[in-house]
């Protein structure tokens, strides 16, 4: 059935896609027996697959990925669809359009998607209007935070530490996002000093809070062997919980879809199959240099991409691309695996 759904939805621009998708999920799980029937079709509890993490309680370890739901319009409808965690954002202490349309692109034939977005978001207020308003009261939620656009790299620990404040009671855990490749400038936001600085400026503000929330890490899959070990040494110097492996790559060699295509689309972070082998290799290496919590994200389209990056460290899992490709279904297909 999602087959035939997706053939339709693929007709449309992608990004138009997504809202019309989101829409008709949102309508549908305020009315009791479509919510009643989602539940059923996608749903899959079971107390065997509860697992702590970061001294959070999850009920299963697939989660849905930062970029998905960034204003947290829509967390009641997909926690129908039996995600154990659910991340919004990125969240940035003002609104922002984000980058020109058009803007996300598919590859069909790689199962992949290029987004250069731009952290599109109506700014930390509104998500916290929407945040106030959830009702599923069992759905794990985690910040993904990011600066604006406009502030300077020397600022941006100002976007972070406000964002973070703000958020503070709404969200069980909070990710700091310096990994994007669609906001210029941000990535050097990853090297050694910059990150120190931002991280510590977090553990400060959370000493003084009476709940202690984990603080995760984003990072990039294009980093250098240096850059990786330089995360090393912050991840096991700081009081950081844990990372998040891995954003979008900026690489296009693993690609079949035509060069003149690709191409054409420009600038963007890829995500989907291609992306599996090489954030799987990030994670490993990680995982060889920390013992410290990982969530394992990029190219999960089947359960055998999910119990990979489990095997290859991660003590969660998120989707994105393959929960578009694929559909809603991924999610219990995973959890029956496990």
């Amino acid at each position: 059935m999602y087959k035939i759904l997706r053939t339709l939805l693929f007709l449309l621009d992608a990004e138009k896609a997504h809202g019309v998708t989101m829409k008709m999920l949102s309508t549908a799980s305020k009315i009791s027996v479509f919510r009643f029937l989602i539940k059923k079709l996608y749903a899959f509890d079971s107390n065997v697959l509860h697992k702590k993490v970061f001294g959070i309680e999850f009920k299963n370890q697939i989660g849905l990925a930062a970029g998905f739901d960034k204003n947290a319009e829509y967390i009641d409808a997909l926690a129908l669809l039996g995600f154990g965690f659910i991340e919004i954002g990125t969240v940035t202490p003002k609104p922002q359009d984000g980058n020109p349309t058009p803007r996300l692109f598919r590859l069909k034939k790689d199962e992949a998607i290029i987004n250069r977005m731009g952290f599109n978001n109506k700014g930390v207020d509104a998500v916290i209007q929407n945040l106030k308003g959830v009702k599923t009261k069992d759905i794990i939620i985690g910040g993904n935070i990011g600066k604006n656009k406009n502030t300077p790299n020397e600022n941006a620990i100002h976007d972070y530490t406000f964002c973070f404040e703000r958020l503070y009671p709404y969200v069980h855990y909070f990710v700091i996002n310096v990994s994007s490749p669609n906001t210029p400038g941000l990535r050097e936001l990853q090297e050694k000093k910059p990150l120190t600085e931002i991280i510590n400026s977090l553990v400060t503000l959370r000493k003084k809070k009476q709940e202690q929330k984990p603080i995760l890490l984003k990072i990039a899959p294009d980093l250098t062997v240096e850059q990786m070990n330089d995360i090393v040494e912050i991840v096991n110097e700081t009081q950081l919980d844990g990372l998040i492996v891995s954003n979008t790559t900026l690489d296009r060699t693993m690609l079949t879809t035509n060069e003149t295509e690709v191409n054409t689309i420009g600038a963007g972070g890829l995500s989907g199959k291609p992306l599996l082998q090489k954030s799987n290799e990030v994670l490993k290496y990680f995982r060889q240099k920390t013992n410290k919590p990982i969530i394992g994200v990029g190219g999960i389209h089947s359960s055998q991409d999910a119990q990979d990056k489990i095997n290859n460290g991660a003590d969660l899992i998120q989707l994105y691309t393959g929960f578009i490709y694929e559909g809603p279904g991924l999610v219990k297909g995973i959890l029956r695996g496990l």
